[in-house]
């Protein structure tokens, strides 16, 4: 299966990368604003439903009071449809009610006098059904972010993607027929979102937490309309993918970042994007956890080489478009391998990169390259580790634990493993909880207003606006007569 950058996602087997286009600058940093008062809690946090399409999987806004954690329940109310700008592809039998509210009426959330915490985690999102598949293919690959194609031919981005996931198709329902029908990433992903939640409760923050998926249900424009009617105050961004790349932190930032600007209350809605956090004490020490723990399945530990098997990203998205991808999976190599050497194990590692596919050149190592390569080398013992996934899915469950392990022991390796993706670690997730609770400090907003004195004086006295405003159009209908008269007059005259 294909992947794009550091992504715990479900892409296809296939990729069309054209000449890249302009640098991007979708690595966002916000600046510290410190807050001027503590965040309070908000007690009972209403739940929300996600319009589920499998009654086995929790609610997309993630929630609960003292009554649903203990009949270990969600309930809520109905979701509303994707932004139409975007046309996203779905099933036809995807139904929604959208609540009716005033948008107009919502005050922007500095006139919020309690603050009320909101959590976004973004993941790029799977098919669920093997009918999904193709649906799933034409949202990826119409993403300029995915297929990068010159400005003078976006026109044909569309029914490319079109041709694209109608000829993926087939094959792609293979691999996921093989997996038992669809990617378990939503189920997954929302057990995450619940745990955090819980986590985040336990440092004594109440927030709700809310999953936006870049290509399938959930999407992370019906998160970001859930989080304005829901009033939030303060939000924190959380890509599940600890390294950047353009093609899965950057491309769903472009979308909020389109969905911010052109809306007022969202606008001016304090956020904090944590970018990356492969570097994380948390992550590192949970990744080095589960290696340590899968070295015991081998009969001679020590002799297991690990074998680190990372997304794959073409060279141009790093050599010209600036991607941070392959310098930030090298440091994160480095931090775990630290970590093991620092608890006496020093077994041998490599990293190499997946599912490369089409003419252009991708990161190298190949994966498939070299568990040949180390076949013919005598490497007997090979502990694979998924190291930019943390949830299991379609390239972890069918790609490495089908081929790669199937090659591998055609090229003359013995004894196969794979570290399982971190999931529901709880290391694991009181470290993304502590990643929540750090980043909210410097939440600003993304497009704030700038406020005249003339809007303050409006704001804090309207019958002063509406007097103004009342001698002025009287003025402006005078002066207009005055011009009428004059110009009859002078015609009169003539």
């Amino acid at each position: 299966m294909m992947q794009f950058g550091a992504a715990a996602c479900d892409l296809d087997r296939f990729s069309v990368v054209f000449r890249p286009g302009p640098r991007h600058t979708d690595c966002v940093t916000f600046a510290a604003n410190k807050l001027c008062s503590d965040i309070r809690n908000s007690g009972r946090v209403d739940c929300h439903s996600n319009c589920n399409r499998s009654t086995s999987q929790v609610s997309l806004f993630l929630c609960s009071d003292s009554t649903n954690r203990r009949n270990g329940l969600l309930g809520g109310s109905p979701c509303v449809n994707p932004s139409g700008r975007r046309n996203l592809v779905g099933p036809a039998s995807y139904s929604v009610e959208t609540s009716a509210y005033d948008v107009a009426a919502l005050e922007p959330p500095t006139h919020v006098a309690e603050e009320k915490v909101g959590v976004l985690l973004l993941n790029l999102g799977g098919p669920e059904t093997l009918n999904d598949v193709q649906p799933f293919l034409f949202n990826l690959f119409a993403d300029p972010d995915i297929i990068r194609l010159p400005r003078l031919f976006r026109f044909l981005q569309r029914p490319l993607a079109k041709l694209i996931s109608v000829l993926r198709a087939p094959k792609s329902k293979e691999g996921y027929a093989a997996i038992g029908g669809g990617s378990p990433l939503r189920k997954i992903t929302d057990d995450q979102a619940l745990a955090i939640k819980k986590a985040l409760e336990t440092k004594g923050l109440s927030s709700n937490v809310y999953v936006g998926m870049r290509y399938w249900y959930p999407f992370t424009e019906e998160a970001i309309q859930q989080i304005k009617r829901d009033r939030i105050t303060r939000l924190v961004v959380l890509p599940l993918y600890p390294q950047f790349s353009i093609s899965t932190t950057g491309s769903s930032v472009r979308i909020l970042e389109q969905e911010f600007r052109e809306d007022a209350y969202l606008s001016t809605l304090p956020v904090s994007i944590i970018n990356s956090w492969y570097q994380r004490e948390g992550y590192i020490k949970s990744m080095a956890d589960l290696i340590e723990k899968e070295l015991q399945s081998f009969s001679e530990p020590k002799e297991a080489m690990i074998f680190f098997s990372a997304h794959g990203v073409p060279v141009s998205y790093v050599e010209d478009a600036g991607d941070p991808y392959r310098d930030q999976m090298e440091e994160c190599i480095f931090l775990i391998m630290q970590e093991l050497k620092a608890r006496g194990v020093s077994n041998e590692h490599t990293l190499a990169y997946q599912s490369r596919v089409g003419p252009v050149q991708w990161l190298k190592p190949y994966t498939d390259e070299v568990l040949v390569e180390l076949g013919k080398k005598g490497v007997r013992s090979l502990l694979a580790v998924p190291v930019s996934f943390v949830s299991e899915h379609i390239e972890t469950l069918e790609e490495i634990d089908m081929e790669y392990k199937e090659l591998a022991l055609e090229s003359g390796i013995k004894n196969w493993a794979r570290v399982p993706a971190l999931g529901l670690t709880p290391s694991f997730i009181t470290d993304l909880a502590d990643a929540v609770m750090e980043a909210l400090p410097s939440a600003k907003a993304m497009y704030p207003r700038i406020s005249t004195s003339e809007d303050v004086d409006h704001e804090n006295d309207p019958v002063k606006y509406f007097i103004k405003l009342f001698f002025g159009s009287f003025f402006a209908f005078i002066l207009f007569l005055s011009s009428k008269m004059i110009t009859a007059f002078r015609n009169h005259v003539i």
